[in-house]
């Protein structure tokens, strides 16, 4: 797999990581949701043994082994900006106009607020 972007994205992307370590996640929702379903993408701190990953412009993107049916092998990845969501599709689909970019990352131990 491949996730084409523009130079605005990977700055977006990087602003997300805040200079911290992560992995893009694709995630693919579609129980109770419409027929196409809902996809967003999720910045975690390690991949799952279940993981597929794969590097795209310096990043390290992952999907579970068990939803890369449900990608095509080129994707395409474009920041909305000034909004938190991004756009996500491929030559033979458009999966979502709206993808949120969820941070589920665990803080490091000084970043805790107590």
């Amino acid at each position: 797999m491949r996730v084409d972007m523009t130079k605005d994205t990977k700055e977006k992307l990087l602003q997300t990581l805040g200079g911290r370590p992560g992995y893009f996640k694709l995630f693919g929702e579609s129980e109770g949701c419409s027929a196409a379903g809902v996809y967003s993408l999720h910045l975690i701190s390690e991949p799952l043994p279940t993981d597929i990953a794969f590097e795209s412009d310096g990043f390290t993107f992952l999907v579970d082994r068990q939803q890369e049916i449900l990608f095509d092998d080129v994707m395409r990845l474009l920041a909305h900006d000034p909004f938190p969501t991004y756009r996500l599709s491929s030559d033979s689909m458009l999966y979502s106009n709206n993808v949120v970019l969820k941070d589920k990352r665990v803080a490091a131990p000084s970043e805790t607020v107590r």
